[in-house]
Parts: structure tokens; sequence; C-alpha cells
């Protein structure tokens, strides 16, 4: 054996040392950044997990935590499709954009212009047969297909909004849904 140099055995476990450490540090790294990737989607979206009320006289409530950013934004479903929902009381109705109406199937009725806050924008009207927010659900939902949507949410307006009541107390905003408030066509 040469000066400087190390037998075998030594080198060998100075090599699985290193890969050890190598390891450790990307699960650490991973872990934290699955750690730091839920953190931030729940100061996005508060309300991932809802709970829904019912009294005695069938109304339903759910109540929302505001985001970090002054938002309502909770989870929910469109015709039984979980999606995210930014609700938006100065909405006309419920804006869904183009990739995720894609995604859901929905079909495009008449074509028409919108106004967003990003100007206007070529819209498409549609019909949901079910749009729900925790237990709150109401059927037969007009909504809009919107091209100039560039958001992964969807706006959750005035055509779905109007038929529950809403009553916002500091950084919560509370649905209660009466039993006569399922069905739009019979409203």
């Amino acid at each position: 054996m040469q000066t400087g140099q190390q037998p075998d055995g030594i080198r060998t476990q100075k090599r699985m040392g290193v890969g050890m450490m190598v390891m450790a540090w990307v699960l650490v790294l991973g872990f934290g950044a699955w750690f730091f990737s839920g953190l931030l989607e729940r100061q996005f979206n508060p309300n991932t997990s809802l709970v829904t009320t019912e009294n005695a006289g069938g109304v339903r409530e759910v109540t929302l935590k505001r985001n970090k950013y002054g938002h309502y934004v909770t989870s929910g479903a469109i015709n039984g499709t979980p999606v995210t929902f930014m609700l938006d009381t100065g909405a006309t109705g419920v804006a869904i954009p183009v990739a995720l109406a894609e995604r859901m199937r929905l079909s495009r009725g008449r074509a028409f212009q919108s106004q967003t806050a990003n100007g206007t924008t070529l819209s498409y009207a549609t019909r949901l047969d079910s749009v729900a927010v925790g237990g709150i659900e109401l059927a037969d939902v007009p909504a809009s297909i919107v091209t100039g949507l560039e958001m992964n949410q969807v706006l959750l307006g005035m055509t779905f909004l109007k038929h529950i009541e809403f009553s916002q107390r500091g950084d919560t905003l509370t649905l209660r849904q009466y039993p006569d408030q399922v069905n739009l066509s019979r409203n």
C-alpha cells in the first residue's frame, strides 16, 4: 500500500457515509417542500375541509374563513367534480375557465361578450346540474364558460349566491341554505 492511500474498506465506508448523508438531505428537502406547499395551499384556500351543520328546520350552514389575500376561497364541486371556488359577489354568474370546462366536458351554449376585470371577453352559456359548497347544493345553475379567465378557480357569483343567505362577520362568511332553496328551476 502506498503512502496516503486508504484501504478499500475505509473508502467504501466513506462512500456509504456520503451516500447516506445525501439521501438524508434529499429526504429533509423533500419533506420541507411537501410541508411548505401544503402550508401555502392552506393560506390560499383555508376552506378545504368544510363542516356543514343542519338544524332541526333543515337549514344547512357552512362557515368560510377569509384567506390571507382577503378572499373567500373554498373547495366545492360542480356536477360532482371537485373544484376550487372563489366567491365573488361582484360577479353576475358562475364563471368557469375554458380549460376547466373542457376537463369537465361542459357543453358550450350561445356565445356572448362578457365584462371581466381584464376587459371584454368571449363567453359561452352553460347550465350546471349541481353546484355544491360543503353540504349546500343547488341544482340547475346557470353559468358561463369564460375564455379570458386565466385562473384555476371558478368564480362563484350571484347566480348561485342570490339563492342562499350569506353574512360576513370579521374574517368569516356564513352561508345558509333553507330547505326551499335547492332547485333553481323552481325559484
